[in-house]
């Protein structure tokens, strides 16, 4: 099959900045809505029971009650009213949006009229998603969730008792080839149709965590954008509750994760679970302070003050990814190792010498961290003519400090300076602050380095 070009659009990448289940740091800043007008779902999980819902639980599927589009429709248009950071509104349940496709896309027809800077995001099990393709890139429809917990349907019958498509109920192995050959399906034509793609997936200890690791390479082959892995919630009364199973120690999670991050796929690590209903930012769920009986019926939305107010978003998320990409730079930098001689004070004030140890740092050109002390003996031990074996304690010395590329000192001798040149240890005379010192000394080493490679 043809694969999909890896390639983000501008338009793409302005879109995920703000959207707070792609981006780690949009989700401090950038809140969700989920809209809960699809009840009907057309397969069975052996994790899930969408029946139970109190003020404490959160998992997906769970919802406090089913909206018309109509009700959805206001209920939107009051909250993006209030909630200035709403970027995102998505279906995700309680059932399956694609189980209940009229009442899916009458409501996001509605939210697009009312609200047009929000993005539209659905989520579905993809067992049917193919049939719906156009509908999705009409409505300009940019994101769209699939869970896929198996890619191998011996190990999807442990997952998926039943699925049930036009009229058919298919149970075991059959459910699991027919659903996850039209999750892949539709996972193919939406990102070739420049769709992003987040996969879900649940964490299954015993059934399918020792598979994630080939769903992630055939999805990121495939076209994904975001693989996202959550530990398994076992809902009251559900098939796995009534089998004892347990959820993944966090731990587990986080090895799975980081496995599937090596394997270059780009992996979400803020999910929270959402509930099917879910309003604010991830984390917070404030649904209930927007109840619908509350709601105008035709509430003013302010498109300039929210652009304004998402502007300003804008440039925090900016400030904080620079920060972040200067800092990762900071970490990956070669490191330069450097011995300083001092008599204290925090400064380089003590002749090569006299010294009895030196203190040693490494500094990546702008920021300095002490490594440690390491203690010699004093090449010169205060005599007219510095008595001793100089000769061996020079080379203990140079032993001691061989692994450092530049040592600082208030002054050297002659015979230890080409000693320690000829051992790859770069001599340095200089008085004052020792972090100040450091790092004018590196500059001075790279430019010295230059000249000679121009010279050779």
């Amino acid at each position: 099959m043809m694969q999909p070009s890896p390639c983000i659009s501008s338009e793409a990448e302005e879109e995920i900045s703000r959207h707070p289940c792609y981006s780690e740091e949009a989700h401090r800043f950038y809140a969700r809505m989920h809209i809960p007008v699809a009840p009907a779902c057309n397969i069975q999980c052996h994790y899930c029971n969408r029946k139970f819902d109190c003020v404490n639980e959160s998992r997906p599927g769970v919802v406090s009650e089913v909206l018309t589009p109509e009700q959805a429709e206001r209920k939107v248009k009051g909250v993006a009213a209030q909630l200035m950071q709403l970027s995102v509104v998505g279906i995700a349940g309680p059932g399956d949006p694609l189980a209940n496709p009229e009442q899916t896309f009458d409501t996001f027809a509605r939210v697009k009229k009312n609200v047009p800077d929000v993005s539209l995001c659905l989520s579905t099990n993809g067992l049917t998603l193919y049939r719906h393709i156009d509908e999705i890139v009409e409505l300009g429809i940019r994101h769209v969730t699939i869970t896929i917990n198996a890619v191998d349907a011996d190990v999807g019958q442990a997952i998926y008792p039943w699925v049930f498509d036009e009229g058919v109920r298919y149970e075991g192995k059959a459910a699991a080839e027919l659903l996850i050959s039209r999750q892949l399906m539709g996972l193919e034509l939406l990102a070739k149709l420049g769709i992003l793609v987040k996969v879900n997936s649940i964490m299954i200890p015993g059934v399918n965590d020792h598979h994630l690791p080939a769903v992630s390479k055939r999805v990121k082959e495939l076209g994904a954008a975001l693989h996202n892995v959550t530990p398994l919630i076992i809902a009251p009364g559900s098939q796995y509750e009534k089998d004892g199973r347990k959820a993944p120690r966090p731990k587990e999670l986080h090895n799975l994760q980081e496995l599937l991050g090596q394997g270059g796929m780009k992996v979400m690590r803020h999910c929270r679970q959402c509930r099917a209903d879910a309003i604010g930012l991830l984390g917070q769920d404030r649904n209930r302070d927007f109840p619908l009986e509350a709601m105008e019926a035709d509430p003013v939305i302010n498109a300039e003050a929210r652009a304004l107010f998402q502007g300003e978003l804008d440039v925090k998320i900016r400030e904080r990814v620079q920060a972040k990409e200067a800092r990762l730079l900071r970490e990956n930098a070669p490191k330069i190792r450097v011995a300083v001689a001092t008599r204290g004070g925090d400064k380089v004030n003590q002749h090569f010498g006299h010294a009895t140890e030196f203190l040693v740092y490494d500094t990546d050109g702008a920021e300095v961290q002490l490594l440690g002390v390491r203690k010699i003996q004093a090449y010169c031990h205060g005599t007219a003519d510095c008595n001793g074996d100089k000769a061996a304690t020079l080379q203990e010395i140079i032993s001691i400090v061989s692994d450092c590329r530049i040592l600082l000192c208030s002054g050297i001798g002659d015979s230890p300076r080409a000693s320690l040149n000829k051992a790859g240890v770069l001599p340095l005379v200089r008085k004052g602050g020792i972090q100040e010192a450091i790092l004018e000394s590196v500059k001075y080493s790279s430019y010295f380095e230059n000249i000679n490679i121009s010279k050779g």
